[in-house]
């Protein structure tokens, strides 16, 4: 009897280490270039001599690449591919954030230019013979993420050469409700945000293009091949898409959560944000902070989608390498109520408060670090209550309220109503 318990257990266990993998889900999003070819976008492509904006993320809901899809149909739709342009991060997403990139070649002997090197925008040159430009690269949905800066320089350049501008959209990986953070005043204006909505604006980069072409007059000749499925209060893991990284610190799906979570308090140089460690822009931690009274602290406040819980590790390289670490890491536990900037503001009135000594400590690299805080968060307002206010958790949170309503109206008349939910 023992002898067949043990066997039957023995079966029991293999059957479930050996059990068939699930089925793979099937995407519920058909992003733009999956729609390209189908026979109410194809004609855009007749005759046309294209020059591509793209990058690694690109790719359909089969994981197959723009850039290859594009070649393989050029014939058959009567259309020829002739330039590539890349942007920050090159056109394999390897290099890291700022690195200038080279003009170089792809496979097939294609040009591929820079624009984020020499220039940030396309030159004569480069468009020398283009009838129309494709843009198709995943955002983040965060204003400081290069990508939309460069779909917006090059299409001012195509409203100066007349010729037609083409986005193929893709999701807002945070949502498509979240509008959060402060606007962009023109003084500020630069590739870390070039247009005047809140650091999380709630729009796809199809939408986005919509209203820059409106709101700034550009008036290029733009037309924006929509997604199917998607709906504004989906997440990026609602879509059931393969997250291609859009950057070597943006690793993951839930990544775009706290990018902007985190990214501005980096800047600050104060404590370690996850960069040099195994989770980027999800925690926050220093060898002087106190990881269960930090995180009592912030939970406190009941901010609504999020949970900080104590953490402790040791960065690999950056800041406090090798370092042992307290802080927290941030959980967020409902999506669609969670306020990314507004919670990056929280933890940073939070660590002037408890840590007033390191914060002042902080001042110096702060000083330095001025223009590039200022440009990132869109106005000298943030930097005045970090460098002169003693209490400035509910300053910074409120920062920018009305001109955020203001927006949040003002954007309706560039949603596209295919992704009403």
């Amino acid at each position: 009897m023992v002898k067949i318990t043990q066997i039957s257990l023995l079966i029991l266990a293999c059957c479930l280490f050996f059990q068939p993998l699930q089925a793979e889900q099937t995407p519920k999003v058909r992003v733009g270039i999956d729609r390209l070819l189908d026979d109410k976008y194809a004609p855009l492509l007749k005759g046309k001599k294209i020059g591509l904006i793209t990058n690694h993320t690109a790719v359909n809901s089969k994981l197959q690449s723009t850039v290859d899809i594009l070649k393989s149909h050029a014939k058959s739709k009567g259309y020829t591919l002739i330039a590539l342009f890349a942007p920050e991060h090159g056109i394999t997403g390897a290099a890291f954030a700022a690195q200038k990139i080279t003009e170089s070649k792809d496979a097939d002997n294609l040009p591929i230019y820079s624009l984020h090197g020499k220039t940030n925008r396309p030159t004569d040159e480069m468009l020398k013979g283009i009838t129309l430009l494709i843009f198709d690269m995943q955002d983040i949905g965060s204003r400081s993420y290069t990508y939309i800066s460069t779909m917006f320089y090059a299409m001012e350049e195509a409203a100066k050469h007349n010729i037609p501008f083409l986005v193929l959209d893709r999701p807002n990986p945070i949502n498509g409700i979240t509008v959060d953070g402060p606007m962009l005043e023109e003084q500020w204006r630069s590739s870390l945000g070039y247009i005047n909505v809140p650091y999380c604006h709630g729009m796809t980069i199809g939408e986005l293009a919509r209203f820059f072409n409106a709101e700034y007059k550009i008036g290029c000749n733009l037309q924006v091949v929509p997604m199917q499925g998607w709906k504004r209060s989906m997440s990026f893991q609602d879509t059931h898409l393969a997250w291609i990284p859009t950057s070597p610190y943006v690793p993951e799906a839930t990544t775009p959560y706290f990018y902007p979570t985190t990214g501005i308090l980096g800047e600050l140089k104060m404590v370690n944000i996850g960069i040099g460690y195994t989770l980027p822009f999800k925690v926050v931690g220093a060898p002087w902070i106190n990881a269960k009274q930090f995180a009592s602290s912030l939970n406190k406040k009941k901010f609504p989608g999020v949970h900080f819980e104590p953490f402790y590790f040791r960065p690999i390289y950056g800041r406090y390498a090798k370092e042992d670490c307290q802080g927290i890491l941030i959980v967020v536990t409902d999506p669609k109520r969670y306020k990314p900037v507004t919670t990056q503001y929280l933890i940073l009135g939070m660590l002037k408060s408890l840590y007033p000594q390191k914060f002042q400590e902080s001042l110096p690299a702060m000083k330095a670090a001025r223009e590039t805080l200022c440009k990132l968060n869109g106005t000298e307002e943030v930097y005045r209550l970090l460098t002169q206010e003693k209490y400035i958790i509910w300053k910074l949170c409120t920062l920018h309220e009305k001109e955020r309503a203001t927006f949040s109206k003002k954007r309706q008349h560039y949603l596209l109503v295919d992704y009403a939910d």
